[in-house]
């Protein structure tokens, strides 16, 4: 709590109100009722990079899709991250049941967002943007696959993890050509989705995004929004490819799907096991599910 009070003071911000912002798991975000009576939202982020790449983010994407306005922020001292002031999107996350035009609608704001380039493959920092090694995505998500092995073997069972390892193999090696180098979100998912009624009101939480290739972007719409109601795929795709290309998802999904449920574990690892338990379940069953154990 020491830390909105502090960005309470740094940001110069009279406040009648402060309410904790459940299922915020990175950052910490905090709704402030301001004695004007006006809603806004502080996010401290869990790092400074979070901090400038949400920062550089919500700028790029001013006026392209709705996301929060940035109204302040302030940098940060020895003990705190940082914060920033974003305005309140009048909406709610979309966490309901989501019909054929809510899902076409999502699809063209996915598309608009990877219609977005970046100078390269790559994220915002503290100093500017920098590039993966060599500016290649597929070098990235290779290297990122081999740096998680080691805390994978730790968690999962043997024989499942050396069932990853083989079909991580097989599945790397179907990927169509990366496209890019655009936006992509790396959280698309109906609690980053503000509606309002039957309408997308904003699109929040980019502390993640980066320049990447759109199709790391697809995992979260498969397993969240497609998988829990198959009437939703064909409209969003509709409307996705209203705006640009949609690419091979048959062979794009069963690779992320793995590879996310795998940063997932060691995230889980990373954060403390106990507390994330019901989460670390939930990938453990995805890894299950992608290679049939």
């Amino acid at each position: 709590m020491s830390s909105i009070l502090k960005a309470i003071e740094k940001l110069k911000l009279n406040v009648l109100n402060v309410e904790d912002v459940p299922e915020s798991f990175s950052s910490d975000v905090y709704k402030l009722t301001l004695a004007s009576g006006e809603n806004v939202f502080v996010k401290i982020p869990f790092n400074k990079d979070k901090l400038f790449r949400e920062f550089q983010m919500l700028e790029t994407l001013k006026g392209v899709i709705p996301v929060p306005k940035v109204l302040d922020i302030w940098y940060g001292d020895e003990s705190t991250t940082g914060a920033l002031l974003l305005s309140a999107i009048q909406g709610m996350p979309c966490t309901g049941d989501i019909d054929e035009k809510l899902s076409f609608q999502i699809g063209v704001y996915h598309a608009m967002l990877h219609e977005v380039k970046t100078p390269g493959y790559g994220y915002h920092v503290t100093d500017g943007f920098k590039l993966l090694d060599q500016n290649n995505w597929r070098l990235y998500i290779k290297s990122n696959f081999e740096k998680w092995k080691e805390p994978c073997k730790e968690i999962l069972d043997s024989k499942l993890y050396e069932r990853c390892i083989l079909h991580f193999d097989r599945v790397f090696s179907a990927l169509p050509d990366p496209d890019g180098p655009c936006i992509v979100h790396m959280d698309f998912r109906p609690g980053n989705i503000l509606v309002n009624g039957n309408e997308v009101a904003g699109i929040i939480d980019f502390e993640s995004a980066r320049g990447g290739s759109s199709e790391i972007d697809f995992t979260k719409v498969n397993r969240y929004i497609w998988e829990v109601n198959p009437r939703t795929k064909k409209p969003f795709i509709e409307g996705y490819q209203s705006i640009r290309p949609m690419l091979a998802l048959e062979r794009v999904l069963p690779f992320y799907d793995i590879y996310d449920a795998f940063s997932a574990v060691v995230w889980c690892k990373n954060r403390g096991i106990e507390k994330n338990q019901t989460f670390l379940q939930e990938n453990i069953l995805t890894l299950r599910n992608s290679v049939g154990y």
